[in-house]
């Protein structure tokens, strides 16, 4: 018997044993059921806030009160009681914290990736970067009362008008929050980069700073990028820091005007825990524009990891 055929016969042998089958069987069904998980998820987001919207609840068998698509989607008051849903009031606040956050832990946590990657012996890297780790494992509520005793208050001394729940104090505990994301997906990808580039780059007379900036980070620049990516939609989903540290009073704010970071607002995860836990009534227009709510997020998120996946894939460098 040739060797490649004794080689199939005892691969398939290996294949069709039970132990083999059982293995098998198991991590389908883990497959599976995060699978499963996922529409189930999509499917409850998509179904409830369709009786949520004029258009559709009339198929969904709902008669009560409905509210206007695009009422929904282009009005700017958010009011519960007074059945206003312009869910741009919370859009806004999002994204003010979503910026506000990516203008602090993107540079910082790449300048991290570079020093832990390039600058730092291995025993710093080994005691830095399981340090900056914890910082994902502190409770996020934690974060928020940690924004609310010790941020806002020193940003009052240099921002006197500020007030007590703020966008700006939000932001800089969720900024601080995605730092660990952003700076350990970072490193990895600079730390796959073949050192041979690294020694060309020195061969040319390149200083350290040169080959870190000039020719570590962009051959990294697709994991670099997805860590970017990653980061803002944790931002984007953050719920409880921001619950805590933004505020519960809903308004349009311009994301563009500094002087809006200093009011408070309501971003759309804050939003979503107040209708749970407010005295609205289960099955009623309030309860179902948490799920329209949520399904805004969810296309949100989608659209960013969509985003991520086409960049990674468009500029990822194989070695």
């Amino acid at each position: 018997m040739r060797t490649d055929d004794l080689e199939t016969d005892l691969t398939r042998k290996t294949e069709n044993s039970p132990r083999e089958l059982l293995t098998r069987s198991f991590f389908f069904l883990c497959a599976a059921l995060s699978v499963v998980t996922t529409v189930s998820i999509v499917a409850l987001l998509i179904t409830e806030a369709a009786k949520f919207f004029s258009f559709t609840a009339p198929l969904m068998g709902v008669t009560g009160e409905t509210a206007s698509l695009v009422d929904f989607l282009t009005g700017t008051t958010w009011q519960i009681h007074n059945q206003e849903f312009g869910v741009l009031a919370l859009v806004s606040a999002t994204l003010m914290i979503t910026i506000g956050s990516a203008i602090i832990a993107l540079p910082l946590g790449v300048a991290t990736a570079i020093y832990l990657s390039e600058y730092a012996s291995t025993q710093a890297r080994s005691v830095l970067k399981p340090a900056l780790e914890i910082l994902a494992g502190v409770p996020t509520v934690v974060y928020g009362f940690f924004a609310l005793i010790y941020i806002t208050p020193a940003l009052g001394v240099v921002l006197p008008g500020i007030g007590t729940f703020n966008i700006l104090s939000a932001s800089i505990v969720v900024g601080i929050m995605i730092i660990p994301m952003v700076a350990s997906i970072s490193e990895d990808a600079m730390s796959a980069v073949p050192d041979d580039l690294r020694q060309a780059g020195y061969g040319m007379g390149a200083t350290k700073f040169d080959v870190s900036t000039g020719i570590v980070v962009p051959a990294a620049l697709s994991g670099i990028f997805s860590s970017f990516i990653l980061a803002l939609s944790r931002a984007i989903g953050e719920t409880m820091a921001v619950t805590v540290a933004a505020g519960a009073q809903a308004k349009f704010l311009n994301p563009l005007d500094p002087s809006s970071y200093l009011e408070g607002a309501l971003p759309m995860t804050a939003a979503m825990v107040q209708l749970l836990t407010g005295d609205i009534t289960g099955g009623g227009l309030a309860y179902r524009s948490l799920f329209a709510i949520g399904l805004v997020l969810f296309v949100i998120t989608l659209i960013m990891n969509i985003i991520s996946d086409y960049v990674a894939q468009k500029y990822r460098e194989v070695y």
